[in-house]
């Protein structure tokens, strides 16, 4: 077992606290903007699209992942609490929530970017998501959060910080489940981009990337403790719940890119 105390705070100066958990997200968009930096390069974008970009992407991940807690799993609080919605600072932020700000977020910078649709947008940009998804889950880890069941696997942990009423229960490491999961996605992905040499059809990756990323939180949610009461009484938890329609859509864009370009061999042909 491995007994796992690591504090989420790095250090203080005066009020100001540095913790993992803000480290690791702030890092995910540094690494982000490079990989990102270099696809540009490579497929002619200038730097002001990549700079806005960024802005699109941080607005839609943190807005929508706060929302997305906030809506999903404690609706009833926070509608009547609204101004706990913005106090991000508490705490809370869902990835479903995430991906449907992302992909809004997309939406409106594509609309600005004439010469950059939207499906070509997100094609690319999962790529940085899916490292971006292994950054925050491994902050889960330092913050002892989002934890698993009891287990008595010779690989699990002892979250001795949980909020748990049993922390000393040795339990699955979720988040590491996850982690390692998103960072193969992520490897996947980089490997196809440089396979095809940036020539995607059109809604594939994004369709590879959520039907991969949220057909594993279906399975991995099994092995978690769920996040609020009301979801023990559910068949599936509300993680599993929200992901089926992604993966559904996830399905459909791989489906209809593998169509486009079957299509195009054929007229090659003819």
């Amino acid at each position: 077992m491995i007994h796992w105390n690591v504090s989420p705070e790095i250090f203080s100066i005066g009020p100001l606290t540095i913790r993992w958990y803000g480290l690791l997200f702030a890092s995910s968009f540094i690494a982000g903007f490079f990989i990102m930096d270099k696809i540009f390069k490579k497929e002619g974008k200038t730097e002001d699209d990549l700079n806005d970009l960024v802005w699109y992407m941080i607005l839609g991940t943190v807005i929508g992942a706060r929302l997305g807690h906030c809506l999903f799993y404690n609706p009833g609080y926070y509608l009547s609490h609204p101004l706990e919605i913005l106090m991000i600072w508490k705490g809370g932020l869902a990835s479903h929530g995430a991906a449907v700000g992302i992909l809004t977020a997309i939406f409106y910078y594509s609309k600005k970017k004439k010469n950059m649709p939207y499906l070509w947008v997100m094609d690319r940009v999962v790529i940085t998501v899916a490292l971006a998804a292994f950054f925050i889950r491994i902050g889960n880890l330092f913050n002892s959060e989002i934890v698993g069941k009891p287990t008595d696997v010779p690989w699990a942990f002892i979250f001795e910080r949980a909020y748990v009423p049993d922390p000393m229960t040795p339990r699955h490491p979720t988040q590491l489940y996850e982690a390692i999961a998103y960072l193969l996605i992520f490897f996947l992905l980089i490997y196809l981009y440089k396979k095809k040499d940036g020539k995607i059809e059109s809604g594939l990756f994004l369709g590879i990337f959520m039907t991969l990323i949220f057909g594993f939180r279906i399975f991995v949610e099994f092995f978690k403790e769920v996040q609020e009461p009301f979801e023990k009484g559910l068949p599936l938890d509300m993680g599993q719940i929200l992901s089926i329609p992604l993966v559904i859509a996830g399905l459909y864009l791989i489906r209809r890119a593998l169509n486009l370009k079957k299509g195009n061999e054929n007229k090659i042909q003819s």
